[in-house]
């Protein structure tokens, strides 16, 4: 029954988030299997986190974006790939809560909490911060550029990672510290793998640089510096699993 509620509720959610544009089709199929695996384990709790990132995230990807700021390379609907990149941690977590350990529970927010810290600070960091500098080197570097933090940013992060703490502290997933810590690890993780190993490449059709193989235009692109495989869903999956680690290392005995 469990699992039936599960998968109903996931399915309502992600069908309002297809129209409401967030999700495209394969992203809405990925959030309902996400969504029924951690509502199927972990309950109201674990649906509730699960929303305490979903939901400011998605309401700040659809911030209109400053005027002088060029346009993005990709589509502001989640897809099926972006989903499992936010999501698959969290869910193995969730599945590991109720097959191994209760412990795991400290992983599944720990990994939401990273996903969240790294959406809110690149959302308003992009949007409302000032000229980025690299996490690296403290150099001014492009609007938009991977590995690139600004102030409003930063505070940002750490507000999305305390947002989800303060949910799975509230209903009793796991301690209030071990995620917010676990979140703004997971985000920084993100940042420097942005600033190091993560693709860029460039549309010389445009003549901007981007992150994918094909630019929005339609137009293959060059790869400019990075390793080729590595691109934002893989560094996002890297960012979760550093949350969830770091959360449940720290997890209260």
């Amino acid at each position: 029954m469990q699992v039936a509620g599960g998968f109903a509720f996931a399915a309502a959610i992600a069908l309002l988030a297809y129209r409401a544009r967030t999700l495209d089709a394969s992203g809405a199929v990925a959030a309902v299997a996400v969504g029924t695996a951690i509502f199927a384990t972990l309950g109201w709790a674990g649906a509730a986190v699960l929303l305490s990132f979903f939901v400011p995230a998605s309401a700040l990807t659809r911030l209109p974006h400053r005027a002088t700021q060029p346009v993005g390379d990709h589509d502001e609907r989640r897809t099926a790939a972006q989903v499992s990149a936010n999501g698959a941690v969290a869910a193995l977590c969730a599945l590991g809560a109720a097959a191994i350990s209760p412990a795991f529970a400290a992983g599944f927010a720990g990994a939401f909490a990273a996903a969240a810290a790294d959406t809110w600070g690149t959302e308003i960091g992009v949007r409302f911060g000032g000229s980025p500098v690299s996490i690296l080197s403290f150099r001014r570097i492009a609007r938009g550029r991977s590995g690139g933090v600004t102030a409003a940013g930063t505070v940002a992060t750490v507000v999305g990672a305390l947002v989800v703490a303060a949910t799975a502290s509230a209903l009793h997933l796991a301690a209030f510290s071990s995620v917010a810590i676990g979140g703004v690890a997971g985000a920084l993780v993100d940042s420097v793998l942005g600033a190091t190993l993560q693709s860029a490449r460039w549309c010389e059709n445009c003549r901007c640089e981007c992150e994918t193989k094909r630019h929005g235009c339609g137009a293959l692109t060059t790869l400019r510096r990075g390793v080729s495989w590595v691109e934002n869903d893989a560094v996002n999956v890297a960012a979760t699993l550093a949350g969830a680690a770091v959360a449940l290392a720290l997890r209260s005995p």
